[in-house]
Parts: C-alpha cells; sequence; structure tokens
C-alpha cells in the first residue's frame, strides 16, 4: 500500500510538470489552420505556406470558404489565419465589418491590382467606353463567385459607368474557362481580373482603364492573424510574420497548376527551388 501510495504521488507530480522547466510556459501545439477564397492565386500561397508549416513540423489543416465567410470564421476563431486578404479596396468593406475581431499580421504581397480585363486585340481601352461596343461584348461582364469584393466593385462599375452590361456569376475557374474559349474563338470578352494570375503569363491581356477610379489603385494581399494567435502559438505567429513572396512568385506557381500540376505538386517545386526563402520564413 505504500509502494502503490509513492507511485501515485510520483504520477500527479510528474503529470504537474510535464511541459515545463523551472516554471517556464508549455511549448505551443504544432498544428495550424489556415482559411482561404477558391482562387488560383490563393491556392497557390495557400499551399505554399501548409508546405513551409509543415516543414516546420506543424499538422496543417487548410479550410476553403467564399470571400464573406472567410471574415466570419476568422472572427470567430474558426481557423488559425488567412493569407487571402486584399486590401485597402477589394476587402475593405469586410475589414470594416469584423475587422476589431482579428490581428492584422503584414502585407505578404505587394503590386497587386483588380479590374476589368480584356484580351489586348480589342480595340477599347476604357471602361468608359464599354457602351460603345455591347454587342462584341454580347452585353456581359464574365465575373466570378458572389460575395466577391470584386463582384460588389464591378455592380458598383456598372452603376457608376451606366453601362448596359449584365454581371454574370461565374466563379474563378468558370471565367478563366470564358476567357480562354473567347480567346481561341478570337471574340471580345471582358472578365473581372486581378494580378497577379496565371491568364497573364498565358495570354496578352489588358486591363480597361478606370477613369472614376471605382476599383482603387494598387493593392496588397495581407497576412490576417485569429485574436489570441500571437500568445497561443508564438512561433506560428512569427512564421507568418516573416511570410512575403513576390508577384512573379506567386504566378509561377499558378502556372504550374494550370499547366496539369497538382496543388501540392506546384507547391513542392516552387518550395524546392526557393529552401533559403522557406528556411528565412521558418526561422531555420
Amino acid at each position: 500500500m505504500i509502494l502503490i501510495a509513492i507511485l501515485a504521488v510520483g504520477v500527479i507530480f510528474t503529470a504537474g510538470c510535464t511541459g515545463s522547466d523551472g516554471g517556464a510556459a508549455p511549448s505551443e501545439q504544432k498544428e495550424i489552420s489556415i482559411g482561404y477564397v477558391l482562387w488560383d492565386s490563393e491556392i497557390a500561397s495557400t499551399n505554399v505556406l501548409k508546405q513551409t508549416f509543415e516543414q516546420a513540423g506543424y499538422t496543417v489543416d487548410i479550410i476553403a470558404v467564399d470571400a464573406a465567410p472567410l471574415y466570419q470564421g476568422l472572427a470567430a476563431a474558426d481557423f488559425d489565419c488567412t493569407i487571402s486578404s486584399w486590401l485597402p479596396a477589394t476587402h475593405k468593406a469586410y475589414l470594416e465589418e469584423y475587422g476589431d475581431r482579428f490581428v492584422v499580421v503584414g502585407k505578404n504581397l505587394e503590386g497587386a491590382k483588380v479590374g476589368l480585363v480584356v484580351p489586348s486585340y480589342v480595340t477599347i481601352d476604357s471602361i468608359a467606353d464599354l457602351n460603345n461596343e455591347t454587342e462584341k461584348f454580347d452585353g456581359k461582364i464574365i465575373g466570378i463567385e458572389p460575395g466577391a469584393g470584386i463582384m460588389a466593385m464591378t455592380e458598383k462599375a456598372i452603376e457608376e459607368y451606366d453601362l448596359d452590361y449584365e454581371l454574370v456569376v461565374s466563379s474563378s475557374a468558370g471565367m478563366a474557362s470564358e476567357l480562354r474559349k473567347s480567346i481561341n474563338d478570337e471574340e471580345w470578352v471582358v472578365v473581372t481580373g486581378w494580378t497577379p494570375h496565371w491568364m497573364f503569363a498565358r495570354w496578352d491581356l489588358k486591363y480597361l482603364d478606370d477613369p472614376k477610379g471605382v476599383y482603387g489603385g494598387e493593392e496588397y494581399i495581407a497576412t490576417l492573424a485569429r485574436a489570441g494567435l500571437q500568445e497561443d502559438k508564438p512561433e506560428a505567429y512569427a512564421i507568418l510574420e516573416r511570410f512575403n513572396w513576390t508577384a512573379a512568385d506567386m504566378e509561377s506557381v499558378m502556372l504550374d497548376i494550370e499547366n496539369g500540376m497538382s496543388e501540392d505538386e506546384a507547391a513542392s517545386k516552387w518550395i524546392n527551388e526557393h529552401q533559403d526563402q522557406v528556411d528565412a520564413w521558418i526561422g531555420a
């Protein structure tokens, strides 16, 4: 009985000391969840970040959502972070609504842009000229998912420029498919577009000028974290702070996916070619 009591005390003492060293805080749990939007750009960046965290020893869960649920989910701490926030204009409304419930970690990519995009063979150069060529465009602007910031901006553009056009709800993949078909048939088409995107590497495209400034100026892509992540998982938060790359980096991953690689393969290829950069993100 005395031996059992001693063993019991030993178990209690050991359990109470697990993960501690002289009163130091326990190391963080090596799990991370990342929310993202199913746009080609965000698929590329999120899979690269996923494999970066895996190299750092984390179990990673990536969660695909639409734009509005991305911000709602982060505000509710349904996942830990996202690197899919387009600012200052595209996702401005979401930041205004939910921004006091999560943390803006910083910029992960600069030089982004959104607007209306046409093939370079189209002979108009401004949104203001669209009504002069309604028939050639079949009176349609090919959009992406409902709720995306660029869709709300395009609805505003239709009002501001008094365009006699229908905004067609589609998806990122559907928009690219319609663009491909039109270019192959040498037809006129106007789509909601953004940079970085593989389509600019694949085809000769141009943005229509936006004299009213509906789509804003240069954008950047921001990293956001749920409230408390820095305190709960400081190592993971530090990786998010260091994660930063270029539009050319992102477009190379996107183009590999478009050319038939899986998302994992394309991310792995980029990481293998840029291991020093990934090591810097990890802090190795």
